[in-house]
């Protein structure tokens, strides 16, 4: 990031809220594709599978790790678009910026809503699961009435996971919604009254 950018107006902005969301994103994306490959595989072996998740669990859960990956891509973009704005021969439209930092916000709301459904469903299943169990509390592994079920570490896991997913994705869209808001009044790059184009 050269130093011309880092510290001016709309540029900067864009220029280090880009950099934190992207590498931010890159930590939780490794994190969580490792989890969810690990997870894929474990489910093929009947015999280590635990509480036979849910099908749409699954689905929602690469669900939310395609918009991880296309969020991580925009805020990556968002670096690009602050080396545009800060050179005035290149600079895109006012509403050029603040559209490309309103699919941020969308992309971003869109992820938060998949990892709160797969939050909502995980909690749920774990909750019927216990309930179906000895009311005595302690034990976790269900072997009367069908084929044994246990819970894991790895489900507590997979939770533990999609939580700090949700809270990286949660500061992705407050840096979106900060650009979008920067990008909506008057900077140095953009002096003149933003008016819709």
């Amino acid at each position: 990031m050269s130093k011309s950018i880092a510290g001016s107006g709309l540029a900067g902005a864009f220029s280090r809220t880009g950099w934190i969301g992207f590498w931010m994103q890159i930590a939780i994306c490794l994190i969580s594709s490792a989890l969810t490959v690990y997870i894929f595989v474990l489910d093929r072996d009947p015999s280590l599978a635990t509480r036979g998740g849910l099908t749409l669990v699954k689905y929602l859960t690469v669900a939310s790790l395609l918009v991880l990956t296309f969020t991580t891509i925009w805020s990556y973009r968002y670096t690009v678009l602050a080396g545009r704005i800060s050179d005035p021969g290149r600079r895109p439209s006012a509403s050029s910026v603040r559209r490309t930092a309103g699919v941020g916000v969308a992309a971003s709301m869109i992820g938060v809503v998949l990892s709160m459904l797969i939050m909502s469903f995980e909690v749920i299943q774990l909750f019927l699961h216990f309930l179906r169990a000895p009311k005595a509390g302690v034990p976790v592994v269900q072997t009367t009435g069908g084929p044994a079920t246990w819970v894991s570490a790895g489900d507590i896991l997979n939770l533990a996971v999609i939580i700090l997913i949700t809270f990286v994705e949660i500061i992705v869209l407050s840096f979106s919604l900060w650009l979008l808001f920067r990008a909506s009044i008057t900077s140095a790059e953009y002096p003149c009254p933003q008016t819709s184009e």
